[in-house]
């Protein structure tokens, strides 16, 4: 059993939004979704984060849902902001119920079981709408509200936190939600304390400037093996190569010498 998780989907299968006007990069993307989640197994779990399809309702969006349910493994999904078809959880699961789809869950002030982890999360907040001026304080309380009804879903259970848009992006800081993550955190913390990892931390752009303008190889160097030395590690040196042999026994592309 696996887990993965990817966002921005943007189907639309029952609607005329082919998402290829966007550039070469989007071209037949939804076969290339089929294909990728073709190597998961029944046992595996996405978690989908957000702006799924571009349907306006359930409806329009059902053909986006069959799509999404015919896909390998259990899927977990939670709200983007171009979700329009987004209503209550109970109205959600109903239509899923009616049209016979059963591998997708709803994440909505909940959260759902990995093994010994809680997997929690929600929308988070529009960077975009603070930087234009529209920051809305009822919608912002209301998504930190729905984020820590998913932690408190979560018991003792170490947790894994999935966002639509990200609490630290380009500049932008949402410090309700960062907050409230980092309380978390405190109360639980990571199998290693993340001061203890070898790697510079930066809270904001300032702080990873700074990391960068004084960093030191050989002291990174030295601190890496003693964390490997103390932990244990998998590591060959390959990792890249082996990802480009996989990538191209995908694509049907014979290694040259």
């Amino acid at each position: 059993m696996a887990l993965y998780t990817i966002g921005d989907l943007h189907l639309s299968l029952g609607g005329s939004k082919p998402m290829d006007i966007f550039g070469d990069k989007w071209a037949n993307h939804v076969e290339r979704l089929r294909e990728s989640f073709s190597h998961l197994t029944a046992d595996d779990v996405t978690v989908l984060a957000g702006d799924l399809s571009w349907g306006i309702s359930l409806e329009e969006s059902l053909p986006d849902f069959q799509f999404i349910d015919a896909l390998p493994g259990r899927k977990i999904i939670l709200k983007g902001n171009h979700d329009y078809w987004w209503g209550t959880a109970t109205k959600m699961k109903k239509f899923f119920e009616a049209h016979g789809i059963e591998s997708i869950d709803i994440l909505f002030n909940n959260c759902f079981f990995y093994g010994d982890y809680a997997l929690c999360g929600t929308r988070g907040w529009f960077y975009e709408e603070d930087a234009a001026g529209t920051h809305t304080g009822k919608m912002l309380a209301r998504e930190a509200l729905r984020l820590e009804a998913s932690f408190k879903a979560a018991g003792e259970r170490p947790i894994l936190c999935f966002l639509h848009y990200p609490p630290l992006y380009q500049g932008y800081r949402c410090p309700e939600l960062l907050e409230l993550i980092d309380r978390y955190r405190a109360e639980r913390d990571f199998y290693i304390d993340i001061h203890e990892w070898p790697f510079p931390l930066a809270a904001d752009n300032a702080a990873l400037a700074a990391n960068i303008r004084g960093f030191d190889e050989e002291k990174y160097r030295a601190d890496v093996a003693a964390h490997h030395a103390r932990l244990g590690s998998c590591e060959t040196g390959h990792a890249s190569e082996a990802a480009a042999r996989r990538i191209m026994q995908v694509c049907g592309v014979t290694e040259k010498n």
